[in-house]
């Protein structure tokens, strides 16, 4: 495996949230934290020791790197929880439960590598958001599966390119710890006036 042809999973949720935003980190390397980077970081912090646990009949595996060479993405899946012969990856996330596709993205990549490594099925894996306190379920289904191989596609597709124009999108702005590096409004305001 040569990574460095490899897209890294938290890109791929990167990819979804917002193209720019994918292209200011993935190739211009930039990086910025606020008040929701650093909550998230806080509250990942137990989640990003490798380990494994058994809890009753339930064995679980804490920080998994994950890789397919099919789709040539990579990364590290929170934890993988194994029922019953049955893998169920799990990502955990500081916000709250919602429709968030490119969480959905993220987890079902990480499905996608966990299944091409064992050969195996994967029908669902879940997020738990620490806002909720709640684990949401996702179902792998065809559709979900196609989209993520599809942003997998368009994200490396972008690789090289010239930089996508902001989002409109005033909430994922507004929250964006790039906002400052991006400057959405600006860049609008100036298109406008040419």
């Amino acid at each position: 495996m040569n990574e460095q042809y490899y897209l890294p999973l938290a890109y791929l949720n990167a990819w979804e949230y917002c193209p720019r935003r994918f292209f200011l980190e993935y190739e211009l390397g930039e990086n910025a934290d606020n008040e929701h980077i650093i909550l998230g970081r806080h509250l990942h912090r137990n989640v990003d020791d490798e380990g494994k646990n058994i809890e009753g009949d339930k064995v679980i595996y804490r920080h998994q790197w994950v890789w397919s060479d099919r789709l040539l993405i990579n990364g590290i899946i929170d934890a993988v929880e194994e029922k019953d012969n049955q893998l169920i990856p799990l990502e955990f996330k500081k916000g709250r439960m919602a429709n968030h596709k490119s969480d959905h993205f993220q987890l079902c990549g990480a499905a996608l590598c966990l299944e091409e490594r064992t050969g195996g099925f994967i029908p669902y894996g879940e997020i738990f958001y620490y806002a909720n306190r709640r684990r949401e379920k996702v179902d792998f289904t065809s559709t979900l599966r196609e989209g993520t191989e599809q942003a997998i596609s368009a994200a490396r597709g972008a690789i090289g390119r010239k930089m996508p124009p902001p989002i409109d999108h005033p909430k994922k702005c507004q929250d964006c710890s790039l906002k400052k590096i991006c400057l959405p409004k600006e860049i609008k305001k100036l298109r406008l006036e040419v």
